[in-house]
């Protein structure tokens, strides 16, 4: 998937609903985004009448973290809603800074109008990798996926992927993900990303929600191709993803750090790298004079030693010199060159 290969780790800053419904917060997100480093900046598009129904409950996560606690799910959605015309304003905002705008569609509706935005990706969410009929819906508009998968057994993964890929899907990735928010450690199971690689044969990310920045970057270092990451302006607004969010300062040091990183990998091969050529000059070893050794005389193991630079004959060929013939008078303490013997 070109879109998520050619700049190396596809890094999303999730803004999610965190503009708290304000247009004016959203770009301001969009500009920390772009400012971190990421690849791209993802909102949520729904029309919430279309996502839940009118008794459901807010999770406990929200409920922890929303002021308004007599509210219902469908009335904390229509409070952090962005109005579908201003999401064509977003996406506009977000070509003139540079940055790619994504966003995640709930709903056959949002799912359209993302379409006739030519959004160059869709991501699904978690919550709906069990909504084959969603799914289908998605997977004909022919572009290319990213399908989270918290929540999930390997199995209702694979159900999704064979419907998405019957409904005509063909570019799809993958993220190991824990639905909790924030995820304890102990549940984030990394190593999750090795079995859906091995299962299903596609390019594997993680989309994190655990504090802090050092799971997405040890994800980097397993292997992700995606990272994804919530992020805020201020953590302590109200809403219910700020407080499993990264600040501005933070993500950005995330950006960094993955970069690091993924400089640090390399290709596997085991050689030196040019700054240890120099190195390995002081710091290896040669065969050395121990004492005076005259010019036609045998050298003897007693008259060598191990020493450094590692300019002259390698250490490791001492049972090559020891029994030849000195060339040449070679004081004590006289790195020994192959001229010499």
């Amino acid at each position: 998937m070109p879109l998520l290969t050619e700049k190396g780790v596809f890094i999303i800053a999730e803004a999610g609903v965190n503009h708290n419904g304000c247009i004016d917060t959203a770009k301001r997100l969009v500009d920390a985004a772009v400012k971190s480093g990421a690849d791209a900046v993802k909102f949520q598009t729904f029309v919430p009448e279309q996502v839940v129904a009118k008794g459901a409950e807010r999770a406990p996560y929200q409920q922890a973290n929303i002021q308004y606690n007599a509210e219902s799910q469908l009335e904390m959605l229509r409070r952090l809603m962005l109005p579908v015309e201003e999401f064509g304003e977003i996406m506009a905002y977000c070509d003139r800074m540079g940055i790619m705008f994504l966003s995640t569609p709930f709903d056959f509706y949002s799912v359209d109008l993302l379409d006739r935005m030519d959004v160059p990706i869709f991501k699904i969410a978690s919550g709906e990798l069990t909504n084959l009929p969603f799914l289908k819906y998605v997977a004909a508009k022919d572009r290319p996926l990213i399908l989270s998968t918290g929540m999930a057994t390997l199995g209702e993964v694979e159900e999704a992927l064979q419907t998405l890929q019957d409904a005509g899907a063909q570019e799809l990735t993958l993220l190991h993900c824990t639905s909790n928010y924030p995820a304890p450690f102990e549940e984030v199971n990394l190593k999750a990303m090795f079995t859906l690689r091995q299962a299903f044969g596609l390019p594997v990310g993680y989309s994190d929600h655990t504090p802090g920045t050092e799971v997405a970057v040890a994800a980097v270092a397993l292997g992700a191709c995606v990272i994804e990451k919530h992020f805020t302006l201020d953590r302590n607004m109200d809403g219910p993803d700020h407080k499993a969010s990264l600040e501005p300062g933070e993500l950005t040091a995330m950006v960094k750090a993955i970069r690091n990183v993924e400089k640090a990998i390399g290709d596997g091969f085991k050689r030196p790298g040019p700054g240890e050529k120099e190195i390995m000059r002081v710091a290896r070893r040669s065969l050395v004079a121990a004492v005076d050794i005259a010019a036609g005389e045998i050298i003897t193991p007693e008259k060598l030693a191990v020493k450094r630079p590692g300019t002259g004959i390698p250490s490791k060929m001492w049972d090559v010199v020891v029994g030849r013939l000195a060339k040449t008078d070679i004081p004590a303490d006289t790195v020994i060159t192959w001229k010499m013997i």
